[in-house]
């Protein structure tokens, strides 16, 4: 594990492989992160995981270098509700860049609209207990009634508190994104017990996207993720039109198992093999999702 004279950790590698897989044209990293520069743009007091900086250079280059030309930035937790880093990422992205933003429920309509104008499109809700202290699930909606035209809701929760979710899940008013499609054993196989309860959750209403990504998160085997490909694949062939991918750069608290985000891009033509898949997974479905305006 690296750390800096701050004791700040560093999830991502600083020598990634350039993938064997080249993706199309107008390719999105629908879910990645910026982390500071902290001189900048302070962390969090409660942060959970104090990381090294990561900034929009960084994260433009990586694109660049994988083959994609645009990004999805989803606020990162170690930021909490100021969102001022992620503004930051998509205004010097040229116009390259799109968001997701935490805020605090109460947040105003005036301040929903200036998040809009920077190139936000929803917000995050994360019920992981090790990085948030609080999900209200009440304020949670109140604020999902009133978001901008055109946004989306994105849940992050692990496949154990699916079920008790669902009602919760059911009452957003808005189109939801499913991050890492719910943590689900993808060991268990493409018909286990947690993708049968991930399924049943896309079934119940048709604007439920959700994004295939992570088999470093995922996969107890690791490299080279069989048993994530075993297990999404069939997901992303059912779902074409409703799925997502990202790097999840720089991979937050990954930093005892920091992956090749190489390898990672080269995951997408085992899970999305044909060239119809990777258009939708990677171009046609974040495009329709975030850049409609």
């Amino acid at each position: 594990m690296s750390t800096d004279e701050f004791g700040r950790v560093r999830s991502w590698t600083l020598e990634p492989t350039k993938p064997r897989f080249v993706p199309p044209p107008g390719a999105v990293d629908a879910h990645c992160h910026v982390f500071g520069p902290m001189a900048d743009f302070p962390f969090s007091a409660k942060a959970k995981y104090l990381p090294q900086d990561a900034g929009p250079d960084q994260l433009f280059a990586l694109r660049d270098m994988l083959g994609f030309e645009r990004n999805v930035i989803v606020q990162a937790s170690c930021h909490g509700t100021d969102n001022s880093a992620t503004l930051n990422g998509i205004a010097r992205s040229n116009g390259k860049a799109r968001g997701v933003a935490v805020v605090d429920p109460a947040i105003s309509e005036t301040e929903l609209a200036l998040l809009h104008a920077g190139g936000m499109r929803g917000i995050r809700f994360n019920f992981l207990k090790r990085l948030v202290d609080d999900a209200p699930k009440d304020k949670f909606l109140d604020v999902a009634r009133r978001l901008p035209a055109g946004w989306h809701v994105v849940v992050y929760f692990e496949a154990d508190i699916l079920e008790e979710l669902r009602p919760f899940l059911d009452a957003v008013p808005v189109p939801l994104v499913i991050d890492h499609m719910g943590r689900p054993d993808v060991s268990q196989g493409p018909d286990g017990a947690d993708m049968r309860a991930f399924r049943a959750l896309l079934d119940s209403r048709p604007d439920i996207w959700f994004k295939a990504t992570c088999p470093d998160r995922l996969s107890p085997q690791g490299e080279p993720y069989d048993d994530f490909v075993a297990a999404v694949a069939p997901l992303v062939a059912d779902y074409a039109d409703r799925a997502l991918w990202g790097t999840d750069w720089p991979h937050p608290n990954m930093e005892h198992r920091i992956p090749d985000d190489g390898g990672l891009v080269d995951v997408i033509p085992r899970i999305a093999p044909t060239a119809e898949l990777q258009q939708k997974l990677l171009v046609d479905n974040p495009m329709r999702l975030y850049w409609a305006d």
